[in-house]
């Protein structure tokens, strides 16, 4: 049976995972409702389309920050549920609850759940991710490679648990990235900096 316990440690996760910094920031830095502005996306990648490249490394460091801080909240009290707390806020990114559970593409997210569970592996994204945004200059080419890669990085570091809750979120964030896909097959996806 799953204790009160363990419930309150994946809702908070859940909760703290689903704060759309994106759209907190631009509101309070005067850019407007990110939903209307570019894809409409709340991550950091659209917040750039504002102009307002503080506010876009600001939410990429918030995005991540909630993922890291839910699997180390977690570690704290109830250290075999570190990586569900984790994979909690990615979900909470993915489809929060304020925004009746249409969220963000989670690359940030699950990069700060990956360097919190197993740095090595968050490393890999990071690395794997700034190279091919440098090489493709796509946003959705570095953060899907990045996530690719972190279940890879955790598999040949012997991490089967983080193996596991890894490749579910970075199917779902695959998922998530369907459209881009698309764009990239069709020539169509635009390169950071574009409209």
């Amino acid at each position: 049976m799953i204790s009160l316990a363990t419930i309150a440690i994946l809702l908070g996760a859940y909760l703290l995972g689903s704060i759309p910094f994106g759209i907190v920031l631009t509101r309070l830095g005067g850019a407007g409702d990110l939903r209307q502005i570019g894809s409409g996306n709340i991550g950091a990648t659209n917040v750039l389309r504002t102009g307002r490249k503080g506010l876009a490394a600001a939410t990429l460091l918030l995005d991540g920050g909630k993922g890291a801080a839910a699997v180390l909240i977690a570690q704290a009290i109830q250290p075999d549920l570190a990586l569900w707390a984790g994979f909690a806020a990615f979900v909470g990114h993915l489809y929060p609850l304020w925004l009746k559970f249409n969220g963000g593409k989670g690359v940030a997210t699950m990069l700060g759940v990956s360097l919190a569970a197993w740095w090595p592996a968050g490393l890999a994204f990071a690395l794997v991710w700034l190279a091919m945004l440098a090489i493709s200059r796509r946003s959705s080419v570095g953060g899907l490679s990045g996530a690719v890669a972190a279940p890879i990085a955790a598999a040949l570091g012997g991490q089967s648990d983080a193996v596991l809750v890894m490749l579910v979120m970075t199917l779902l964030l695959v998922w998530k990235h369907r459209g881009n896909i698309a764009r990239l097959l069709d020539g169509t996806e635009p390169k950071v900096g574009q409209g």
